[in-house]
C-alpha cells in the first residue's frame, strides 16, 4: 500500500463534501477524480480526503461514480448556478420572446 503525507491547502471554495456515514470506503470516487484532489488517506473502508479543494473542476466524475446515494455533495460556484423561469412566472404571459 502506497503511503501518503498529506499537507492541508487552504482554499475559500470546498467544492466536495463527503457524508462519512454514507460512504462506503470504496474510493471508487478517488480513482475517478481526474483533478487527483481525493486521497485515500484514511485508509480502506473509510471516506476519502480532499487535499486540493481549488483544483476541483466540477465535473462530476467522483458523484457520479460513487455508488452509495448522496454520499458526496458537489457544489458548484454561485456563477455557475443556473435556474431558468418560465416567463409566467415572471409576469410576463402573453410577451413574445
Amino acid at each position: 500500500m502506497t503511503e501518503y503525507i498529506m499537507e492541508y491547502v487552504g482554499s475559500s471554495v470546498m467544492p466536495i463534501w463527503i457524508d462519512e456515514e454514507k460512504c462506503t470506503g470504496c474510493h471508487r470516487c478517488v480513482e475517478a477524480c481526474q483533478t487527483d484532489i481525493l486521497l485515500p488517506v484514511n485508509g480502506k473502508g473509510k471516506a476519502p480526503a480532499v487535499v486540493y479543494p481549488g483544483e476541483c473542476w466540477y465535473c462530476g466524475a467522483c458523484v457520479m461514480e460513487c455508488p452509495s446515494e448522496n454520499a458526496i455533495h458537489l457544489r458548484h460556484p454561485l456563477m455557475n448556478r443556473a435556474r431558468f423561469i418560465p416567463l409566467e412566472e415572471l409576469g410576463q404571459k402573453g410577451r413574445e420572446v
